[in-house]
């Protein structure tokens, strides 16, 4: 299934949301508040970068913005598996959210061998 530009801005978007509404509902202590801030830093970079890769001005800087929000995706990712095994918030609360995160990290890889096959074609 190919998904469209706007649906995919769209979904990053609501996934920064979800990170921010994550965040939120985090305890505030030692452990949990450098977690908090780098959830927070890359759960919505996700979405600014995707957003730059649609206005990329080559296929290179394509593949290079496009690789940027993947390896958001998959930090975001990493922070919410310590924030589940860590026992910091259930997992009850995290794992819709962490499979966003593993969902969007496939899209942007996928979208980047595209990519790739196209600029050698």
């Amino acid at each position: 299934m190919v998904m469209e530009t706007n649906e995919l801005k769209s979904r990053c978007k609501q996934f920064a949301l979800r990170v921010m509404k994550l965040v939120r509902a985090m305890p505030s202590d030692r452990v949990s508040n450098p977690i908090a801030s780098q959830l927070i830093r890359s759960g919505t970079s996700v979405a600014a970068n995707y957003r730059a890769a649609c206005l990329a001005k080559s296929r290179r800087d394509f593949i290079s913005k496009i690789g940027t929000s993947m390896e958001e995706a998959d930090e975001s990712a990493l922070w919410m598996e310590l924030l589940i095994e860590g026992e910091i918030m259930p997992a009850s609360k995290v794992t819709a959210l962490h499979q966003e995160a593993t969902e969007l990290t496939a899209i942007f890889h996928a979208s980047i061998k595209t990519a790739r096959l196209n600029e050698q074609g």
